[in-house]
């Protein structure tokens, strides 16, 4: 079952996202860059970083739920960021779906980005992959594997590790150096990699 394919650790639950498809209305796209986050300390997987880093809120109380749930956001009060919930039904975790390449709806997905540069960039950076979805925050807490959901997930076969990269999360001031960041290293979709400005330096770099 797909769900119980979700229900793991942060990193596996994000590397099972990519090469899979998101559809909203008429628009499919293929996932090829995510980022798992973590929860709060009493939880397995601690991240100060996550939305659920301080514990349950109402706005991220989906991410307490089952795995195979929509977790929708304002970034900056502008851009929609999409999440898919993992790990097992009451401890906290998703994974933010950074970046995708449409393969299906191609008309509805230039409608939604006209200011895309090209069809490369529909779907490039989280709030690019939200408006050429159509997401918005009324679609907060959708079941994905829903057959009758309007926004629906379709995990397909699993990737090959040797076709994963990974690295650090983008933007993110607190644990900026975990390599929780993954990405199909063939898509040129892919986004750039941008360190908060607000995150310490590496180790390496302290004096």
């Amino acid at each position: 079952m797909s769900v119980e394919e979700l229900a793991v650790e942060p990193p596996a639950a994000a590397q099972r996202l990519l090469g899979a498809t998101l559809r909203s209305g008429p628009v499919g796209v293929r996932i090829v860059e995510v980022e798992a986050y973590g929860g709060d300390p009493a939880g397995p997987w601690p991240d100060p970083a996550s939305h659920s880093g301080r514990g349950r809120t109402e706005r991220n109380s989906v991410m307490f739920g089952p795995a195979g749930m929509l977790y929708v956001y304002r970034s900056y009060g502008i851009h929609t960021c999409v999440n898919v919930t993992s790990g097992p039904d009451g401890v906290a975790s998703a994974v933010l779906i950074r970046s995708g390449e449409v393969i299906d709806g191609w008309d509805a997905a230039r409608r939604r980005r006209p200011a895309a540069r090209s069809d490369r960039d529909l779907a490039r950076g989280p709030g690019n992959l939200g408006s050429v979805l159509g997401i918005t925050l009324d679609d907060y807490g959708t079941v994905l594997f829903d057959p009758t959901s309007a926004i629906r997930l379709e995990l397909g076969a699993p990737v090959a590790v040797t076709a994963i990269a990974s690295g650090p999360r983008i933007g993110v001031s607190s644990a900026a150096d975990v390599p929780w960041r993954y990405w199909l290293s063939g898509s040129r979709a892919v986004s750039n990699y941008r360190r908060s400005p607000r995150a310490p330096l590496p180790p390496r770099h302290q004096v």
